[in-house]
Formats: structure tokens, C-alpha cells, sequence
């Protein structure tokens, strides 16, 4: 377990309005899990060749996908993007 926390940026409202309740809740969920993970979220998702810098991971079973950045300074996994092809 790690102390780091994850937050959506810039906002909640801009990443996520207009999303159904369902996609926010699993976002939110892989969000807590890739905070648990600490530093190692920095080889999570795409891309498959490198570690750190703005990683994309599937949601639904393929049906959408988060972009999001680990931080290791700020002990954060920050969501940068969420697309929801519904």
C-alpha cells in the first residue's frame, strides 16, 4: 500500500460531465487502484514501450478509455481524459 491519491485534472466537471454514472464510478475505481500501485502506475497501459508520461488505459471492456499521469513528486495519479464511446 502506498500513500499516494489519485485526482481528476483540470476538474471532475470537465473530465467527467456528461458521462453516465457507471463510466465515472469505474474511472474512479481504476483511479484508486492505479494510486495503490504508487510508482509502479508509471508502466500501466499504453504505451507498451516506455515508462512515465501521459499512459492510456481501456475501460469497459474496450468500450472507452482514461488518459491519465502518475506523478511520483506529487505522490498522485492525476486523470487527465476520459473518451466514452458508449
Amino acid at each position: 500500500m502506498t500513500d499516494w491519491s489519485w485526482d481528476y485534472n483540470p476538474s471532475a466537471g470537465y473530465i467527467t460531465g456528461g458521462l453516465p454514472a457507471e463510466v465515472v464510478a469505474e474511472v474512479e475505481r481504476i483511479a484508486s487502484e492505479l494510486a495503490v500501485l504508487g510508482s509502479d502506475a508509471l508502466g500501466v497501459g499504453r504505451p507498451f514501450d516506455r515508462d512515465g508520461g501521459l499512459r492510456e488505459f481501456d475501460i469497459l471492456g474496450g468500450r472507452g478509455f482514461i488518459s491519465f499521469l502518475a506523478a511520483p513528486r506529487h505522490a498522485c495519479v492525476y486523470v487527465c481524459n476520459v473518451t466514452w464511446y458508449g
